[in-house]
């Protein structure tokens, strides 16, 4: 596929490790970004022989939606040596520029060299495997998988498929809230050791962002089966406290606990974010890194070569990596307490990526946007409910009927009011966020306008008994029509007026019962609408036009009886 020669760029040519222990040269391909529209190509296709990182989510920025490649993902979990193993899916997700790539690179040395002593590599080997570089922009979009499941024996003697997988940085520039979300979320939910790759520390916006990427994550399964997600591993990188916490797992293990104490004098919000992030993962914990040296983070020409790493990051990281995967810890995926194949996992990727496809999700939204919405929905309801009650002293409950023109005025003046009261109110999001919130108070506001129309209408004796009045003038009608067809010999016609006769009494009878029993509302109404149809169309209309004839003639005989009455004066 085109769009999937994204994540397959790539600069010098690097060399790729095999199940061998062996290198060979990758071809230098082009740094051009193809257009993330176009149209799969069949002669692409994922070439498992030369393993290497394969895109399966694809990110696209146009429409900031996300797209499986499902032939992609079927091509390296449905090989037939693997695709009825259980699997173990390790992921690394966080912010962008924090050396997620960097560290699944040394995953894949080991996973190389797992019975070497010396898996960490050579001191002048480039680091190969996932793409990587040095600089402040992001560099993977969407999910990676390495191409090559490797098939581990457990000490218990099954077999599994270990797949390591890459996700896109959250955070940057070109990323919204709901597509850090999502990427979170996919990966958490398909991956059974989830490393959360933070730097320095971890904050409390830190747990915040966790809270809510998982609860987004946890959204889209439909049944939860105890705690929805399986390990989450706090990384933090750069540690700069050694005295305090020491590095590695139970430095970690210590200060992970301090941080997700729940203590009685907490905040609430605090306490909710730490239960929330408890409830969600079976087993949870951290390991302390330390920086890899200033050659690292400043050399732009740095290319993972060990001689131009600190010694206690190559310390610490001979610890970390079998310990996410070392055939002893492997995590074996699970889903609702049942054990996931590789055919399993490619059904749960096309499951879950439907979902945040569609719109059954809530879009999660930044902490300026949430605040703002809710600041302007508040607004709205203290004007709505001034207006509300404006028109309630005017029309309400048990006010008498008032004319609809001194109504309508009072309309406009409540609804001046409302909207300067929503104005004058301080609220978040800026002039163009809140003008959304005012139009949407004046639709809510005519809305309300219209039920209180109809409720005055309710109060008008006239109005109420238009219906009866409209079906008693239908019969009165018919009669005497049916009545003076039948004298002249016109039996059909009369026919027709007794069978309209005979509906309009039968809708009247039924109208009554409606009105009087409370059932078969619809059918009342329906007549109700059938009368008011009759009386603007007809009776209105000829009622107009006997008013117009008789003013007509009223005026005409004016200027006869002056004439008569000057002729008389004349004579006398």
């Amino acid at each position: 596929m085109a769009a999937r020669d994204a994540a397959r760029r790539a600069g010098p040519a690097r060399q790729r490790p095999d199940p061998a222990g062996k290198h060979y040269e990758e071809e230098e391909e082009e740094d051009a970004l193809p257009d993330s529209d176009a149209l799969p190509d069949s002669d692409d296709e994922v070439d498992l022989d030369k393993p290497r990182p394969i895109q399966i989510v694809l990110a696209h920025e146009d429409d900031h939606n996300f797209e499986l490649d499902e032939e992609a993902l079927e091509k390296i979990l449905l090989q037939e040596h693997i695709k009825d193993l259980n699997i173990v899916v390790v992921s690394v997700a966080g912010a962008f520029r924090k050396g997620k790539s960097f560290l699944l690179d040394f995953m894949l040395r080991y996973m190389y060299n797992r019975t070497s002593p010396c898996w960490i590599g050579g001191n002048t080997e480039p680091l190969t495997g996932f793409t990587w570089r040095g600089g402040c922009e992001r560099e993977t979009t969407g999910i990676q998988i390495w191409s090559e499941v490797f098939v581990i024996d457990k000490p218990n003697g099954t077999k599994v498929a270990v797949l390591l997988m890459d996700t896109q940085g959250a955070f940057d520039s070109q990323s919204t809230i709901k597509d850090c979300a999502t990427v979170f979320a996919l990966s958490t939910m398909t991956s059974s050791v989830q490393v959360y790759n933070l730097s320095q520390n971890i904050q409390e916006d830190d747990l915040q962002h966790l809270q809510l990427f998982t609860e987004y994550g946890r959204l889209a399964m439909e049944e939860i089966y105890q705690k929805p997600f399986q390990t989450l591993m706090f990384l933090i990188r750069d540690w700069s406290y050694p005295y305090e916490h020491a590095y590695g797992l139970e430095g970690g293990k210590k200060f992970l606990e301090k941080r997700l104490q729940v203590k009685q004098n907490q905040h609430e919000e605090l306490q909710n974010v730490r239960k929330h992030i408890h409830s969600c993962f079976s087993n949870l914990g951290c390991f302390l890194l330390p920086h890899p040296g200033l050659k690292v983070a400043t050399n732009p020409n740095f290319d993972g070569r060990l001689n131009d790493i600190d010694e206690d990051f190559k310390k610490e990281l001979r610890n970390l990596v079998p310990l996410l995967l070392a055939p002893e810890n492997l995590v074996e995926k699970e889903i609702s307490g049942s054990k996931v194949t590789c055919r399993d996992l490619v059904e749960y990727f096309k499951a879950y990526i439907k979902i945040y496809q569609g719109e059954e999700l809530p879009h999660p939204k930044s902490m300026l946007q949430a605040t703002a919405e809710a600041n302007n929905l508040a607004a709205v309801a203290g004007a709505k409910d001034l207006y509300s009650k404006g028109m309630e002293q005017v029309c309400g409950g048990d006010k008498p009927y008032i004319a609809p023109s001194d109504l309508e005025r009072k309309h406009q003046d409540f609804r001046e009011s409302a909207v300067r009261q929503f104005r004058s109110v301080k609220k978040m999001g800026g002039e163009e966020f809140c003008r959304r919130y005012q139009e949407q108070l004046e639709v809510e506001i005519d809305e309300i306008y219209a039920n209180f129309v109809k409720h005055n209408d309710g109060k008008n004796i006239f109005y109420a008994a238009r219906t009866p009045a409209t079906l008693f003038a239908v019969m009165f009608a018919m009669y005497i029509t049916s009545g003076l067809t039948g004298f002249l010999g016109m039996n059909s016609i009369a026919t027709l007026c007794n069978l309209v006769l005979g509906m309009a009494l039968i809708s009247f009878c039924t109208w009554a019962y409606v009105k009087y029993s409370g059932e078969f509302r619809e059918v009342g109404t329906a007549i109700d609408q059938i009368a008011e149809a009759i009386w603007e169309q007809v009776f209105s209309k000829l009622f107009e036009v006997l008013r117009r004839r008789t003013i007509r003639r009223a005026l005409t005989s004016v200027p006869r009886q002056r004439l008569s009455s000057n002729n008389n004066k004349k004579k006398n």
